[in-house]
């Protein structure tokens, strides 16, 4: 297999990620920064099918009415001339120093409104532009010091934020929905909605929750040390996974954003497989973009750059070629099987079995041989090989 991209893959980067000039809080630049409309012309060269961007990656903050426009008609046309597709905008609420204490939930009100202004005047755009997704990440929404934060207060504010511009979706009638993407740290010391967890508990207290979902990160769950992959499936399982960033990481550090699969490479793993193949026992599929949110090395020049995106996408193909055969091998089916993996999905109690003749069944509880049943062990290491074999195509 070539492993070449097709649009058909729906691969997407965000204009953040491969204009990435390299600074961070101990360096300079290493490299300089694109113009967008190059960076749409060289994802459509190298097989990408759509571009991601905050407010501020197109259009610097502060530009008068005149550039704003001026930069979104060359954008567009861009768009127009390679096919390349916008299916998911954003807004930086997060690198003026205004937004020192936050946007949704800053303590200055002042602060509060500038930020759902910004926001909603994305959205606007994000519509405009055809996107489909709106991503809020909430990355200077927390404090460093619990007596600075009242966080209930701070939980309205958040609330009344997001249900403020979910209801102006619904009023403009965009075909957009949000999706909310956890961190548990930095920027801020402590982040709100730190886990997928934290953000499925958040929009259940929604008005408009309905619209309202999630875009959980490779490196933003491998932080909190969660399990990427069960992430995504427990988004899945309540209908919340809107979106998904994809990306590289080594542990307990700062954020990476490594290459997609540069990182926890059995992780990257089982989340292609989860993609590409759903739960074992059948459930809801995730049918969105697969979108890299990581960052080209400093270390890396201009062609660097470039081989670094295309890095993501040809790992998660091989990924997704070895998931599909892991699947396929009679060998898996069988370790499945004595796993007992596809009789988690049986119900525990029958459908139509009436809890009175469960309390009566004495083979469930009295007349059960728990020493047998525990002495059966259910083979996971045999099927873990398995997949191992395979993402390394010793098979």
């Amino acid at each position: 297999m070539s492993y070449q991209p097709t649009r058909d893959d729906h691969f997407s980067f965000g204009l953040w990620t491969v204009d990435w000039t390299g600074q961070d809080q101990f360096g300079s630049a290493t490299r300089p920064h694109f113009d967008p409309v190059e960076v749409v012309h060289k994802l459509d060269e190298i097989g990408a099918w759509g571009i991601t961007f905050h407010d501020d990656d197109l259009v610097p903050f502060g530009s008068d009415a005149a550039t704003r426009d001026s930069i979104i008609r060359r954008f567009s046309k861009a768009l127009d001339e390679t096919g390349i597709v916008v299916e998911m905008v954003t807004t930086n609420t997060f690198s003026h120093p205004i937004f020192k204490d936050g946007s949704f939930t800053s303590n200055d009100r002042r602060v509060r409104r500038f930020g759902l202004r910004k926001v909603l005047r994305n959205v606007d755009l994000a519509a405009e532009l055809g996107a489909t997704t709106f991503v809020m990440w909430g990355g200077r929404e927390g404090a460093e010091y619990d007596s600075a934060k009242d966080v209930f207060a701070a939980l309205q504010r958040y609330r009344e934020g997001i249900d403020t511009v979910a209801g102006y979706i619904k009023d403009k009638g965009y075909n957009l929905r949000i999706a909310l993407e956890p961190k548990p740290n930095e920027p801020r010391g402590d982040i709100l909605l730190p886990t997928v967890g934290h953000a499925l508990a958040f929009i259940a207290e929604l008005e408009n929750g309905d619209i309202v979902g999630l875009n959980p990160e490779v490196g933003h769950e491998q932080m909190a040390v969660l399990n990427y992959t069960t992430g995504l499936a427990q988004a899945l399982w309540a209908n919340k996974l809107f979106h998904i960033d994809l990306n590289g990481q080594k542990g307990v550090k700062y954020d990476q954003d490594l290459v997609f699969g540069h990182g926890d490479l059995f992780s990257a793993f089982g989340t292609v497989d989860l993609l590409e193949n759903g739960f074992p026992g059948g459930g809801p599929t995730y049918t969105g973009p697969r979108h890299f949110d990581y960052k080209p090395s400093r270390t890396e020049d201009i062609e660097g750059v470039w081989e670094s995106a295309k890095a993501n996408m040809r790992t998660y193909l091989i990924l997704a070629e070895r998931a599909k055969a892991f699947r396929a091998d009679p060998r898996v089916a069988e370790a499945l099987a004595y796993s007992k993996v596809l009789e988690l999905s049986e119900p525990t109690v029958g459908a139509n079995e009436p809890l009175d003749a469960f309390l009566a069944d004495r083979s469930v509880f009295e007349d059960l041989d728990v020493d047998a049943v525990a002495a059966r062990g259910f083979g996971y290491v045999a099927l873990n090989q398995l997949a191992l074999d395979h993402m390394l195509g010793a098979v």
